[in-house]
């Protein structure tokens, strides 16, 4: 697999001189500064391209263009945000950007955690999310009608005492960690914000938010086709319903009805381990083995299970790349086992971009405070894992 690494553009605390010292041949990348709804340029995408090669890396993947939240519930301005959409993909043709755009279909929220740094024993800090701290988010902080239905008895009555517990400032850190916004946008919600979104939303069950997703899917995929780009969607982030808004992108049925919705090579799928693996029932083999000719891109990362979470919604935490629920040496064999189909095939795209995604905050990680999820140390060392795993498994192979 391509070795590649997500970048968040000049912003970003790490340089790109720093990232090619982590082996890392390619960048993960967008024009993060450019807001969702709004289309990307033929400059813009060329000074960006320019920056990276400069650095003697290249550019293999965008994540993301955005997509807006009104295409989502199809009001408002949607119509000219699709337009927009389309524009972006010829702006990156235009400028032999790259060929492979991730993009996620998730409504109101992104992906979502409610505590960005926690303490691990050994003193480095993961991204966690807390069942019952977001029912405190849910229940009362945001006040969302109807939203007692979604939690069983024993998570309300924690989520009770956790509240009496908090005061002003740990409530409003937790407001800020789950309304943070997009990794790298440059903005971020209100509780008053995510209240009026959700209202947005009112009525919208599953099957109609799939139905908006292959609908906006009909008509990108094609130009996506034409212009010899790969789209590929990012699971939900975490795989399950979140403040009575469906999620879509969450299983293996789930990706299996979108892509043979609208058939075409342009329309695939993000291999998500962290987010995928978060459900007890993902088989990271079974997902490659039905979906693998359409993988156009794969996010390597970790998380495990708190301790007798049971159910749908369960509380989890980052983990080290080795060392969470999902089997990453299967999934890496299995991967792997794909390239080969695709070089028999003579498939220009054998080799998959893969990153190392999220890595605990480590060592010097943890004076440098960059994007949470994001560091360089604990990326650095998932790296490391994951490529030996590839080493070892080719070696194997061979």
């Amino acid at each position: 697999m391509r070795e590649t690494w997500r970048w968040f553009g000049p912003a970003d605390p790490i340089r790109l001189a720093e990232v090619r010292q982590t082996g890392a041949r390619g960048i993960v990348s967008a024009l993060h500064h450019v807001p969702s709804g709004v289309a990307w340029t033929r400059e813009d995408v060329a000074a960006r391209k320019a920056e990276i090669e400069a650095a003697g890396l290249t550019w293999d993947v965008i994540e993301s263009i955005p997509v807006a939240e009104t295409i989502k519930t199809r009001t408002g301005p949607w119509r000219a945000h699709v337009a927009a959409w389309i524009d972006s993909l010829r702006a990156v043709a235009e400028a032999d950007g790259p060929r492979v755009i991730c993009y996620n279909f998730m409504p109101v929220l992104d992906w979502t955690r409610t505590d960005l740094r926690h303490v691990l024993p050994d003193g480095a800090t993961a991204m966690r999310f807390d069942l019952v701290d977001f029912a405190v988010f849910d229940l009362d902080l945001l006040h969302r009608a109807g939203a007692e239905a979604d939690y069983p008895d024993a998570v309300r009555q924690d989520a009770k005492r956790r509240l009496d517990t908090m005061d002003a400032n740990a409530r409003e850190a937790l407001a800020a960690n789950i309304t943070a916004g997009l990794p790298g946008a440059m903005e971020s919600w209100t509780l008053e914000d995510v209240r009026a979104k959700l209202a947005d939303y009112a009525g919208c069950d599953a099957a109609a938010l799939r139905d908006r997703l292959v609908a906006f899917l009909a008509e990108v995929v094609p130009v996506a086709e034409d212009l010899g780009l790969r789209l590929c969607c990012h699971p939900d982030d975490p795989p399950f319903p979140l403040l009575g808004l469906p999620r879509v992108m969450s299983t293996l049925e789930d990706y299996l009805a979108v892509l043979d919705a609208v058939p075409s090579p342009a329309n695939g799928a993000t291999l998500c381990t962290g987010s995928l693996g978060v459900r007890a029932d993902f088989d990271p083999a079974a997902f490659v083995q039905a979906l693998g000719e359409r993988i156009h891109f794969v996010h390597l990362r970790n998380t495990v299970r708190d301790p007798g979470a049971t159910g749908l919604r369960v509380g989890f935490q980052e983990s080290a790349h080795l060392d969470g629920d999902t089997d990453m040496v299967v999934t890496i064999r299995a991967l792997m086992a794909e390239e080969v189909r695709r070089r028999a095939e003579g498939r220009a795209d054998a080799e998959i971009p893969m990153r190392p995604d999220h890595g605990h905050d480590m060592l010097d990680d943890l004076a440098r405070k960059g994007q949470p999820g994001y560091p360089l140390i604990g990326r650095l060392r998932g790296l490391a894992e994951l490529r030996g795993v590839m080493a070892a498994v080719g070696h194997a192979a061979s």
